[in-house]
């Protein structure tokens, strides 16, 4: 009988770690995940938190102060949900309108030491912030800055200025040769025109190639072989350092897509 009270005891003394062990890990990705505010952050009253996808933001409320929490504009909420809706008031408006229109969502303790969560859901992404009530020194307000979306907007500038951006330096409007016919099949990438300068090649196509398939591109040799040749994109052109008699674009497997751009012949002078 003691032998088998004693087996017990040190089973339950090995399962106390093991069970201990989730909530401890739990703790620690909490912890790692949590974003206080820093006197950097603040812009006036207003802490602005560099949104992460996972993280956790910290909300220090008083009794008797609301703080505001402010969305980005055009972003509408899906859900709010709060941990503890006894002791803590939530509420929600809107401030401004059209593409501006921006969410606020309001919280107010009833006291001060208490903690708890508040998940938002939106249109665009979710909120974890973590609650807590002090006698004093209650934020006024937060809201979050949005790097991806920064960096997306930027890249669409970039892309933008590109399309827009000469196709090449030291071209010589007098110069350029634009008898080049373009026949074949018709597809959504079908250059609009092909033109030279006596050096290089240019294809131009509609703006919609930056969001589809582009074709390769292959110049046809005088044995009639297509074969593969070097170009570059710029914007919505393909330069080629070499002029070409006959060169085509090519997509597709089974049902292959082709154009094929020719050089006019220059016409002849009677006489000559």
């Amino acid at each position: 009988m003691i032998r088998v009270l004693i087996l017990s005891a040190s089973a339950f003394a090995l399962a106390v770690p093991a069970f201990a062990q989730p909530a401890a890990k739990v703790a620690a990705a909490n912890k790692a995940a949590l974003r206080e505010p820093s006197s950097a952050g603040f812009v006036r009253a207003v802490q602005i938190y560099p949104y992460s996808e996972g993280a956790l933001y910290r909300l220090y409320a008083a009794p008797e102060r609301v703080t505001d929490i402010a969305l980005q504009p055009g972003e509408s909420i899906t859900s709010v949900a709060a941990g503890d809706t006894v002791r803590w008031t939530v509420g929600d408006t809107t401030s401004g309108s059209g593409a501006s229109q921006r969410t606020h969502i309001f919280v107010k303790p009833f006291a001060a030491g208490l903690r708890t969560n508040l998940v938002i859901t939106t249109s665009r992404r979710v909120y974890h912030i973590e609650l807590e009530s002090r006698s004093s020194g209650a934020m006024a307000a937060l809201s979050w800055t949005y790097p991806k979306d920064e960096l997306i907007a930027l890249r669409r500038q970039q892309d933008a200025a590109a399309a827009a951006a000469p196709i090449a330096s030291g071209l010589a409007v007098d110069r350029l040769n634009f008898n080049y016919a373009i026949s074949g099949d018709k597809p959504a990438w079908r250059p609009l025109r092909a033109f030279d300068d006596g050096r290089q090649t240019f294809i131009e196509f509609a703006p919609s190639i930056a969001v589809g398939e582009a074709p390769p591109l292959f110049v046809i040799g005088e044995d009639g072989e297509a074969q593969l040749v070097n170009y570059r994109v710029a914007g919505r052109y393909y330069v080629v350092d070499r002029l070409f008699g006959a060169a085509e674009l090519r997509l597709g497997g089974k049902k292959q897509k082709v154009v094929r751009i020719e050089a006019a012949q220059p016409k002849r002078r009677k006489g000559k």
